[in-house]
């Protein structure tokens, strides 16, 4: 009886959130047909109720009792990483709910599902961060996946959007195929599935050129791959510009900021807690994809003239860094990889919340801006916004004393001490070109001229807070470190 209650105590968030979802659902089918209480009502009320479920999820992972177990007979962990990963996921996504907030509305999102299909999203994701099994690892991230592929072509009557999902699709359920077949390849050879049994069958004896070890690496190749297809390291990564430019902006931002951080999880627990002794390795098969996803990211920017295109290779160029803290395969490597990915979604949040505020006026529609060179002479018309995005920029590209600055720095002292001199210096020459194309934007806002002076809609509550804070945290984070890299350490206990 005890056993079962642990296993309810420690999924007890999870089901608060179903039973909502299952709440939310019904509501939205008896009231979406209704005249008086359909659009905007019932969209506005959803995702009200969206923001209060989670803020009360939070709440609820704060008061807890927090116990170090696994549960449901060794499929999830609960430990000092899951816990730091589900208040992350939490906090991030009511801030992205915040930005969406009044947008959802202008933009006339008037289906009650796409909230369902987020609240289901973050359950995903919630227990991503938890599988301790290749079977719960799968199924998790297969929940994930057929949610982003409805959410991708959610606006069906757009060509683009229809062709994203499906794109996303085709090439989403080739990585499942990949990942499905690497951990039936493992199990298949060792009769184990649990993350915990790997940790202890391969303990340097059982390193060898057998076939069995020949065939747990070739397993393991599978899911390596599949996995990185998921965070969008190159070369796997071609399905992320088209999908970034064809799905709603509100959907870009969410793909590009929450499961990145749900994919390194998986790819933590595999890597650190299962094949550490394959280090040597797996770290090969990294290390390629690291310089492709820094060379690619960089160069695949130069050419870009739309706001989403150009964040998806910006994506892919910071992914080259956080997989350099992971080859290390040191704990300050998951310490440098967790401080990276929490100053990355500071930066991405903001930069999409600048992108969505971002909005042309011309007589009588409003039209959100979609090019590079919409920057043009922002500085005069809302120069708040214009040092907004260049707090944004400069600390994608690194500059002191700004966030992204120290969490680049992190990489690459880590990356050194650990020999890994060539890639570090790769790394750094690709920030250096990178400067470039981030001070030719800032170089649009404040000298470039038009012709006719563009005129921008007001900015909504809810999006400035949100840059607002953002702002703050890149530019004050230098005068107490301490903030995130507490937070950074605690989590990079596996």
């Amino acid at each position: 009886m005890n056993y079962i209650l642990y296993d309810l105590y420690s999924i007890l968030l999870e089901i608060y959130i179903l039973l909502n979802i299952v709440v939310l659902l019904i509501y939205g089918v008896f009231f979406s047909s209704v005249t008086l209480t359909g659009f905007p009502i019932l969209s506005t009320n959803l995702s009200r109720l969206s923001i209060q479920i989670l803020l009360l999820s939070f709440c609820l992972v704060i008061s807890q009792e927090f116990i170090s177990l696994l549960s449901w007979n060794n499929f999830l962990i609960s430990d000092n990483f899951s816990y730091g990963a589900q208040l992350i996921i939490l906090l991030a996504v009511i801030t992205w709910l915040f930005l969406i907030f009044f947008y959802s509305t202008q933009q006339k999102i008037i289906s009650f599902e796409f909230w369902i299909l987020i609240l289901l999203a973050v359950i995903s994701m919630l227990l991503i961060v938890r599988a301790y099994d290749l079977l719960s690892m799968y199924l998790t991230l297969e929940l994930q996946a057929l949610v982003f592929y409805i959410l991708a072509s959610f606006k069906r009557t757009s060509e683009f959007s229809t062709e994203a999902g499906l794109k996303y699709f085709v090439l989403g359920a080739f990585a499942s195929a990949l990942l499905l077949f690497g951990s039936s390849l493992i199990y298949g050879l060792t009769g184990l599935s649990n993350l915990n049994d790997f940790s202890k069958l391969f303990t340097g004896f059982f390193i060898d050129d057998s076939f069995v070890s020949i065939g747990v690496r070739t397993g393991l190749i599978f899911i390596i791959v599949a996995l990185l297809f998921k965070v969008t390291a190159s070369p796997f990564h071609m399905w992320a510009p088209d999908v970034y430019e064809g799905s709603m902006i509100t959907i870009t931002a969410f793909f590009s900021t929450i499961p990145k951080l749900t994919a390194f999880s998986v790819l933590f627990r595999l890597l650190f807690s299962s094949f550490f002794d394959y280090i040597d390795w797996w770290s090969l098969i990294i290390l390629p994809c690291i310089i492709l996803s820094l060379i690619i990211g960089t160069l695949g920017a130069f050419v870009q003239a739309k706001w989403k295109r150009f964040m998806a290779y910006s994506s892919i160029n910071h992914i080259g860094f956080l997989l350099l803290g992971l080859m290390t395969g040191t704990t300050l490597g998951i310490f440098s990889t967790l401080f990276y990915l929490l100053i990355y979604l500071v930066i991405t949040i903001g930069t999409f919340g600048f992108i969505m505020s971002l909005k042309h006026c011309k007589y009588p529609k409003v039209y959100q801006a979609r090019y590079l060179n919409d920057l043009i002479m922002l500085s005069i018309t809302n120069p708040v916004l214009a040092f907004t995005i260049l707090i944004f920029l400069f600390s994608m590209a690194g500059i002191p004393p700004l966030a992204g600055f120290f969490s680049k720095l992190f990489v690459l002292l880590i990356a050194i001490q650990n020999n890994s001199i060539g890639i570090s210096i790769i790394a750094i020459s690709m920030s250096c070109i990178a400067c470039f194309y981030y001070i030719r934007l800032i170089k649009s806002v404040y000298f470039d001229k038009k012709i006719y002076w563009p005129i921008l809609f007001k900015v909504d509550k809810s999006i400035s807070l949100i840059l607002g804070l953002s702002v703050a945290t890149l530019m004050g984070l230098w005068l107490d470190l301490e903030l995130l890299t507490s937070i950074s350490t605690f989590m990079s206990i596996l």
